[in-house]
Formats: structure tokens, C-alpha cells, sequence
């Protein structure tokens, strides 16, 4: 039986009145020095989808649906090139191309031309011409309500409307709603309406009749998060379904609002209703029109759906849970200030800038290394730590290179020891599932950095001054709900690094090492139960006797040239999780399950800076007493044969040898200790290295803190143990 009918069987001719495009979603972002040629090794990370009557309706909203600031087919940075420019840029197969060919279009270039050195069907740069031919009309005649309607029906927001228009976006919408130019909502039916579909799964349109049903009963509307992309992931996935079947059980009417086709929030028989459209301003607007919701729940879905916060809030939508005001308090560096010096709690010195010249006056009072990031997003996108001048002014133009509506912060770098806790506040009580330990010092983002629970170093007066923090700052927020707080311990001392007032990618994590429903417990404290009415207590959750590892996962040998050194942006698309009774041992199993090859004989190759060598001495001792050859470069070998370790020395690859490239090629190094040295640029030898051994598999240590973890691990590896099946849901 067809569910989407529940009248036609599996064998019945599917007949479409909609068009569906899928989109990519590339990480270009992150790796500024990757190879973006696109070809037959997949590089994305997730996709978008897109719903409408036309093709060129569907493929806009896809556009638009990716998040990368792009609303249309226009990509602002092809203007600056000449005709010529873009025509040589035709035979280049990268992720812009279908925004060239838009520009070649508005050039001049014919189909004919275009379709010979793409071979893509003249069908599809016909479409193309369509929506580019649009462009013009806009930009040349005064609007009309025919005019209008074939833009809205061809895809075009009010926003890019006004844009090309010379208008305002309020004129363009208020122009609408004066011809009763409103978007409908369409059921996805497999059988265009031959038969009655009995799935509440709609895309909208600017057809006259609207085929959404309305009830009286009480609804939420849960914010989905988008397509997949590194630092928001499936994790808000797991939140919102989760969240989802919890407004269930309450008795409420549910509403997803979500584009990514891979994800289970998606599905058709998850919410009561289910709106595929992208998660912009204009299109949620369109829906809350339509549902008039009683209340939304933006805590689920990522920064995409923290986004929408405010704009939700101006349509009249009530934010269920914490308030958008105190979201924003969380956010903004100067009331955030101000709420940790209210609660007595430490934090880095740092300060708000726009410019690279603050920045610089900024990072000089505070002494360098400084950390620089741009408010508001996810991922440690555009996060960096500088060393001077010139790296300040290379990372701030580069945030920059996006139009900022919020101020880039600078913050003193603090080297120490990073935990992470998620939470859960009624406004009145706190619970903590558990304190996650970061084995790497702060610097590695916390997306990939081993993360431990129960922690195993970590003194029981520091865990009470971070239950004692959570609590404070909770309060002090106002938080009804989930957030995620980031701690540092340095010098003996508790800092608070961020508060998000969401939920966060440990959250599925640390849900299922402690068997506590975190989802379902802050649902319910969002629509108004007290922790204290529920099974699990207030405070800090009882620890589990065994250990749990959560590592990251890389996919640095898909994507070309992109440096795999971590720092404090993000950069693992995905993790896996090691359990057992004995620390070492959960983390060897993380190590095997996330693919490296973990051997206990074997060649190191290492090469360190100045400023790491005396701490690598240690480990370097303790691989080479285990039987490990030692490979270095010239200094790092010197350093080490002057310490009493054989080293097997090899040039570096400028001093015009490609022994180091023999090495790696021919399978002769087990794996590769490279703390990288300052700057980006993709020419360095520690670079090259390290691409290199992406490419042939070899695992790359780039923090010292994960070596040291993975030489406990091979070590304890030796010691006898009776296998043991772990129920997880016992712990």
C-alpha cells in the first residue's frame, strides 16, 4: 500500500505535479586552500531539497535553501570579472559554476556556446536563461502584479525582488498582499490529486488554492536545521525528532520546518505536518501566515534556527523557552559581560571590533596569542588563533569577505585544560547529565577534540565550581530549557568560554552515555514542567562506572589541498564512540572505529616547532622504548639524538629531496607527529606533509595530547581482558 495515498498500491504509476531538485553542500568555507574542482570523488557534506510546480521555482528555493548567503543565481564576486574571465571560467567544474553560467548568460554568451563547453543539456541552461531573463525584466520595468507573480512563481524572494527592482523588501511585500500575491501550500500526493493524499507533507506555491488543512488544536512549530555542513551536523536532527515526539506526548499539534532530505526530522511520518521549504525569513514567514502557530521551538535546530529567533518573534510567533531577549544576552559581548561579572564568574579578557586596525590596538593590549572569531556562528567558522599583526589583519579580512550584521570578537588565547557541559533549566533548578572532559588543550574546537565522560583528571573543586557556574549563569539568562556551556581550567582557575542557549552536537552524546532523555526532559521544562517533578534530580546526574570516548571522524582525503592541521575551527564531519571499564581501552576502540590504523610496531615520522619539542621528548622516549623507529627532519632530529634517541633523519621537501615523500608513498611510516608552525599558506613544507599523508592514509597527529593519548592506548592494549558486551542503556 502507497502510505502517502492509503488508497493506491505500490505498482501505481506515480504522476508529479511538482518538481524536486537536489543541491550539494560543499565545505569550501572551511578549507580556503581546497581544491573545489568538483569530479568523481564525492567532497560534499550534505544536501538540500527543493519542492515547487517549476523547475526554476524548485532550483531557486534549493539556491537559497544552502545557507551560504546567496539568495539567487547572482554571485556577487563574478561581477568584478571581464566577458572573457567568464568564458574561460565555463570549463571549470567547481561548485560556482551554475552562477557562471547565469553571468555568461547576463554577458551575452549564447546557449549554444555555453551548452559546447559545459555539455550540460541546452534544456537546463534554457532554465537557467529563464530566471536570468527575469533578473532583467525586474531590473528594467516598474513592477506589475503579472510581472510579480512570474518572479514569486520562478522562485525570487521579495528581498532579491526589491534588490534588482530598486525598492525596499516591505514595498515589494506589501505590493504583494495588495494583489493577493501570497504563497499556498501544496501536498506532496505521488498522483496529482487523482487521489486523495492523506500525508500532511506540503511545499508552497503561488497557485491560487491552498490545499494546507487547518485544525484547532494547540501547535508548535519546530525549526529544523538545514543541510549538513561541519558544525551543525545530524545532531540537530536527533534534537528536533526528539523534540517532536515529546510535544506529542503532551498532546500538541507538530510542525516541521526543514529542507534536508537526508535527515529523519524529513520524514513524512514524523510531525503532524511537514513544511519542505528553505529556512529563511520570508519562507517561515509564509508558513506562520498560513498555521498561525501558538508557539515555536528554535532551541533544536542549530544556530539555522537561532537565526530565525528574532524575525519569528517580530511575525508575532511566541519563542517557546528561553526568550529571544536573553538568547541575545548570550550572544552579545558586552551583556554577556556584564551577566558573568553579575555572577562573579571568570572569563578571557577580551573586547568587540569591526576592523582589523581594532582588532591589532585590541590584540596588542592583550598580548599575543589572541583568539578571533565573528559573532553568531557555528562551527568555529572563521575562528583562529593569531600570533601577530599580520595574522590578525589575514583572518579579520577574511570574516569580513561576508557581510557582518554582528562585531567580531577578540579574545585572549588561554592555554588549558577545556570541558564542555550541556544543561537543562526550569528557571529555577539545573540538571547536568555529566561534565565532558576535552583531552586536547584548549585551541583544538571542541567538535574535534577527544571528548571524555566521565572526566579522569579533573579535581573534584573544579567540578563544583563548574556545577556552580552552570547554575549561576543559568539563572542569570533566565534559561528555560537546554544550553551548552564551554569551561577552561588555567592556572588552577574556572573560566567560562561561551554559553549557547541551544542545543549542541553532544547532546545525542552525552543523552546516550548517561541513559538520561535530555530532549524529552527539556521539552517538557519548555511547555512548563519542574525538574524537580521528574524521576532524574536537580544537579549534577549520578557519573556512569564506565568510560566513554567520543572521537572525531575526518574526511581530509576527499577534499584536496585543504590543510588538515586542527585549530579552533571545526573540521571533522562526523564521530564515533569507544566505551569500557578502563580509560585506555575506550579510547583504542574509538581509535580503531574511527578508522585510524593503530599499530603497536612500526616508523614515527616527526617534526615539531621550537616551542613543542621539549614536551614531544616525552613521547618520542616512549615510542622509541617501545621498539618504534624514529623518522624526523633535520631540527626535531638533532633535538632528539642530542637526548639520546636514534633518529633516522630525513630532508625536508624544500631542501630538495623527496625522501619524506618516499617514506609516506611507500607505506614505511606507521604515522606522523607535525605540530604545524604559524600561517596558512599552502606551500609550507608541515602543509605538504600533512596533505600527503591525508592522501595515503596515515594517520597525522597535529596535537601532542593526542599522541600521548593513542602511546596509553597501544600500551594498555597488552594488558589481558575478558571481553565484555556493554549494555549502553545500563550504564
Amino acid at each position: 500500500m502507497n502510505e502517502v495515498t492509503g488508497k493506491t498500491y505500490a505498482c501505481f504509476e506515480p504522476v508529479l505535479d511538482y518538481v524536486v531538485v537536489k543541491v550539494p553542500k560543499w565545505p569550501f568555507k572551511k578549507f580556503l586552500t581546497a581544491n573545489r574542482e568538483l569530479g568523481t570523488q564525492m567532497k560534499a557534506t550534505g544536501e538540500v531539497m527543493a519542492i515547487a510546480p517549476t523547475l526554476e521555482g524548485a532550483l531557486m528555493k534549493a539556491i537559497r535553501s544552502l545557507e551560504e548567503n546567496i539568495d539567487s543565481l547572482i554571485l556577487p564576486a563574478l561581477k568584478e570579472y571581464t566577458k572573457e574571465e567568464i568564458h574561460d571560467r565555463l570549463r571549470k567544474k567547481d561548485n560556482e559554476r551554475i552562477f557562471v553560467i547565469a553571468e555568461a548568460l547576463r554577458r551575452g554568451i549564447n546557449i549554444d556556446e555555453i551548452c559546447r563547453i559545459t555539455t550540460i543539456d541546452k534544456y537546463f541552461v534554457g532554465i537557467i536563461a529563464k530566471i536570468v531573463n527575469t533578473e532583467r525584466e525586474l531590473e528594467i520595468h516598474s513592477i506589475n502584479p503579472e510581472l510579480i507573480l512570474k518572479a514569486k512563481k520562478y522562485g525570487f524572494t521579495d528581498k532579491v525582488i526589491a534588490g534588482l527592482n530598486g525598492r525596499t523588501e516591505e514595498e515589494i511585500r506589501d505590493f504583494r498582499y495588495k494583489y493577493n500575491i501570497l504563497a499556498n501550500f501544496k501536498l506532496v500526493d505521488t498522483c496529482s490529486a487523482e487521489f486523495e493524499a492523506k500525508t500532511p507533507y506540503y511545499y508552497s506555491s503561488y497557485d491560487e488554492e491552498n490545499e494546507a488543512r487547518q485544525s484547532d488544536n494547540p501547535k508548535v512549530m519546530v525549526l529544523g536545521s538545514g543541510p549538513i555542513r561541519i558544525g551543525q551536523g545530524i545532531e540537530f536532527d536527533y534534537c528536533s525528532v526528539h523534540g517532536v515526539w515529546a510535544l506529542k506526548k503532551r498532546g500538541y499539534e507538530t510542525i516541521i520546518v526543514n529542507n534536508n532530505p537526508e535527515t529523519v526530522s524529513t520524514d513524512f511520518d514524523i510531525a503532524d505536518k511537514l513544511y519542505f521549504e528553505p529556512l529563511t525569513e520570508e519562507d517561515v514567514r509564509n508558513i506562520v501566515e498560513v498555521e498561525k502557530p501558538d508557539g515555536a521551538i528554535v532551541q533544536f535546530g542549530g544556530q539555522t534556527a537561532i537565526k530565525l529567533t528574532e524575525s519569528l518573534n517580530k511575525m508575532g510567533v511566541k519563542i517557546l523557552g528561553t526568550s529571544p531577549r536573553d538568547m541575545d544576552r548570550a550572544e552579545d559581548r558586552e551583556q554577556f559581560d556584564r551577566a558573568l561579572t553579575n555572577c562573579g564568574i571568570l572569563r578571557p579578557q577580551g573586547s568587540t571590533i569591526y576592523t582589523a586596525d581594532e582588532a591589532k590596538t585590541v590584540a596588542n593590549r592583550l598580548g599575543y596569542p589572541v583568539l578571533v572569531r565573528p559573532s553568531y556562528v557555528l562551527g568555529g567558522q572563521g575562528m583562529a588563533i593569531a600570533y601577530d599583526d599580520k595574522e590578525i589583519e589575514e583572518y579579520v579580512n577574511e570574516i569580513n569577505k561576508i557581510a557582518q550584521e554582528h562585531p567580531i570578537l577578540v579574545d585572549k588565547y588561554m592555554m588549558g585544560k577545556e570541558l564542555e557541559v550541556d544543561a537543562i533549566c526550569d528557571g529555577e533548578d539545573i540538571l547536568i547529565p555529566g561534565i565532558m572532559e576535552h583531552l586536547e588543550r584548549a585551541g583544538v574546537h571542541s567538535g574535534d577534540s577527544i571528548s571524555v565522560y566521565p572526566t579522569q583528571t579533573v579535581e573534584q573543586r573544579h567540578k563544583d565550581k563548574i556545577v556552580e557556574y552552570t547554575y549561576k549563569i543559568a539563572k542569570e539568562l533566565n534559561v528555560i530549557g537546554i544550553l551548552n556551556i564551554q569551561f577552561i581550567i588555567c592556572q588552577g582557575a574556572v573560566y567560562i568560554i561561551e554559553v549557547n542557549p541551544r542545543s549542541s552536537r553532544t547532546v545525542p552524546y552525552i543523552s546516550k552515555v548517561t541513559n538520561l532523555p535530555m530532549i524529552d526532559i527539556a521539552t517538557n521544562v519548555i511547555l512548563g514542567k519542574k525538574l524537580k517533578d521528574m524521576e532524574y534530580g536537580t544537579g549534577l546526574y549520578k557519573e556512569s562506572n564506565y568510560i566513554c570516548v567520543k572521537m572525531p571522524v575526518f574526511s581530509f582525503e576527499k577534499i584536496k589541498n585543504a590543510d588538515t592541521s586542527l585549530g579552533p575551527e571545526m573540521k571533522s564531519t562526523g564521530e564515533v564512540l569507544g566505551v569500557s571499564r578502563r580509560f585506555p581501552n575506550a579510547v583504542l576502540k574509538a581509535f580503531i572505529a574511527s578508522g585510524s590504523n593503530v599499530s603497536k610496531k612500526g616508523n614515527i615520522l616527526i617534526t615539531v616547532r621550537d616551542k613543542d619539542k621539549q614536551e614531544m621528548l616525552g613521547i618520542a622516549q616512549k615510542f622509541y622504548l617501545k621498539g618504534f623507529g624514529i623518522y624526523a627532519t633535520s631540527g626535531t632530529g638533532r633535538f632528539l639524538e642530542s637526548n639520546g634517541i636514534h633518529v633516522n633523519v630525513v630532508e625536508k621537501l624544500w631542501e630538495g629531496t623527496d625522501s619524506i615523500v618516499d617514506l609516506i608513498e611507500n607505506g614505511r611510516i606507521n604515522f606522523i607527529i607535525n605540530t604545524p608552525t604559524k600561517g596558512k599558506e599552502s606551500n609550507r613544507d608541515g602543509f605538504k606533509i600533512r596533505r600527503m599523508a591525508a592522501e595515503c592514509k596515515v594517520p597525522c597527529f597535529t596535537s601532542l595530547d593526542t599522541v600521548n593519548a593513542l602511546y596509553d592506548a597501544i600500551e594498555d592494549d597488552d594488558v589481558e581482558e575478558t571481553l565484555e558486551v556493554i549494555d549502553i542503556t545500563k550504564i
